[in-house]
């Protein structure tokens, strides 16, 4: 298995040969989000994060199968190494900024889902899961300067490490506390 992400395309293919009407990126969020919120690593995880029992499972050997694969490892990565599923830099800043707040909408979803009413989460995890819901409630400005690039590459990276904290403090944590124990 390969340390990426599959790609945008392939991941949008397959959704769409399974009828799911999802994007990528908001898909890629809910995965992320039911992982971080301690969500369960059963073969119906797809059906789980969707939440609909109907829900045919991720093809095996396929791109969606491969999304779920390489984000868990991503996030046992003691080297941080997580990543988006975003579109590539060459694509418009809108896109991808929209792309950016679906996977923040997708993660909200996901880790509400796993991590229930009420996870365990840090100070700082309950002040990263709030600033990735006004991310979630953002819309993209139809066109941006070099400054919008800017601060688009800083919002990405802040996401990415906000996802990483929520998972640490819901999974990891509770995992590191079980064993000294």
């Amino acid at each position: 298995m390969s340390d990426d992400l599959p790609s945008w395309s392939s991941v949008e293919a397959e959704a769409r040969a399974l009828t799911l009407s999802i994007a990528p990126s908001e898909l890629h969020g809910a995965i992320c989000g039911w992982m971080a919120g301690g969500g369960s690593d059963s073969p119906d995880w797809l059906a789980k994060v969707l939440v609909d029992d109907q829900a045919p499972p991720a093809p095996e050997g396929g791109a969606l199968e491969a999304l779920h694969a390489v984000s868990r490892a991503q996030f046992e990565d003691r080297d941080f190494g997580f990543s988006l599923l975003l579109p590539d830099d060459d694509a418009p800043l809108a896109e991808r900024s929209e792309a950016l707040f679906d996977w923040c909408r997708g993660f909200l979803g996901g880790f509400g889902l796993a991590g229930g009413k009420d996870p365990p989460l840090s100070d700082e995890g309950r002040e990263a899961l709030e600033d990735l819901a006004r991310l979630a409630a953002a819309t993209p400005e139809p066109d941006g300067d070099e400054e919008d690039e800017a601060a688009y590459a800083e919002i990405e990276e802040f996401v990415r490490v906000a996802a990483l904290l929520l998972h640490g403090d819901c999974v990891m944590g509770p995992r590191h506390r079980h064993r000294l124990n």
